[in-house]
């Protein structure tokens, strides 16, 4: 996929999440299905789902790939950092991130996208790829982008103590 494509699958996708999910206020419903659209929309992934934020953990949501980690620490890996610092982080080779927990050895570069709901982080969308630097900026705004069309639609994600 070119970049030039990028921004017009990106927008695809938001469109039919947002047809997807529009009405429905079942979260883990919501979660599933935006796990599938990514995991068959997007090229090159082996992993797309959700952890949700309960308490210091993170704990696995709706997901389409490999059997994944179950809980990953607020602070740790990929998706813990993400969490704990509220902020994307793209990395294109995991294998150069301080304390990446490899749930795929398979997995080779990753994106994880906080779920930010009144300050608050609530989860985070987890992207892994078998290529090196999959993702890029375009990729980040795409998927930030998705995750702000979820939040919108629906409100809360299923969650326990913050």
């Amino acid at each position: 996929m070119t970049a030039s494509e990028k921004p017009e699958l990106y927008r695809d996708l938001a469109r039919q999440l947002a047809a997807l999910i529009a009405g429905e206020p079942d979260p883990i419903a919501n979660a599933a299905n935006t796990a599938a659209l990514i995991y068959h929309g997007l090229p090159n992934l082996n992993w797309a789902g959700f952890y949700f934020r309960n308490g210091e953990d993170l704990v696995l949501g709706p997901f389409q790939g490999k059997p994944a980690c179950v809980r990953i620490p607020v602070g740790k890996g990929v998706c813990g950092t993400a969490a704990a610092r509220g902020t994307t982080i793209l990395v294109p080779d995991v294998r150069d991130f301080p304390g990446h927990i490899a749930c795929d050895p398979d997995s080779r570069s990753e994106l994880v996208v906080p779920l930010i709901e009144n300050g608050r982080v609530s989860g985070v969308l987890d992207l892994d790829s078998p290529l090196l630097a999959r993702f890029d900026q375009l990729d980040r705004d795409g998927c930030e982008q998705l995750v702000a069309v979820l939040l919108v639609h629906y409100g809360k994600y299923p969650r326990g103590k913050m």
